[in-house]
């Protein structure tokens, strides 16, 4: 996709990573059973989708490409959290994942431009969604989502919750922290 078509849309996203920044980070997690929000993740989103946000998840999934579960696991956990979201009046507007990673097995050992922290799910999105990158944000818990956030022209926040407290000194001082999801979608809607 050449740049002069990455900000051509009108509408504003909120791009979430989701291990360990919607939910508690917990490693291939892919078991429905296993999974659970952060706290006030659930009203993070809500209030995400109040204020006229899209809400789009971004997810590195190497736990298909390392053959630990399949694709159709991470399709049935995304169905289950959406059940749970719904039930509390809060949606996910579109899941994308990468499940591959250069050390997997075929078909998914392969290079591409969609692990982040390559900007190549915010990219789609954005042609998939007529979104705006530069009004919209990237929130996520690694130094992998700040960087796909700001190679798509996003602002990045990085949250505490999951590896982000652990890797805070690594990004910018230019970099939004908050202490979770919900701190961020405040901050967020405020702006």
């Amino acid at each position: 996709m050449s740049n002069s078509n990455r900000f051509h849309g009108t509408k504003q996203a909120v791009f979430l990573d989701r291990d360990g920044t919607i939910n508690v980070e917990k490693e291939y997690l892919y078991r429905v059973e296993e999974f659970e929000f952060t706290p006030g993740a659930v009203e993070a989103i809500k209030l995400l989708n109040q204020a006229g946000y899209l809400v789009v998840v971004v997810t590195n999934q190497s736990g298909v490409a390392r053959g630990y579960y399949a694709e159709e696991d991470v399709k049935q956990l995304h169905l289950h959290i959406d059940a749970v979201l719904a039930s509390h009046g809060a949606r996910v507007d579109a899941w994308y994942y990468c499940p591959h990673h250069e050390q997997g097995q075929p078909p998914y050992n392969q290079e591409c431009d969609c692990r982040k922290p390559m900007p190549g799910m915010l990219l789609q999105a954005a042609a998939d969604h007529a979104i705006d990158l530069t009004r919209s944000w990237m929130v996520g818990d690694k130094t992998a989502d700040i960087e796909a956030g700001q190679a798509a022209g996003c602002k990045p926040v990085l949250v505490m919750t999951g590896y982000g407290a652990e890797v805070a000194d690594e990004v910018s001082s230019q970099v939004t922290c908050c202490a979770d999801l919900l701190a961020a979608a405040h901050l967020i809607v405020a702006v």
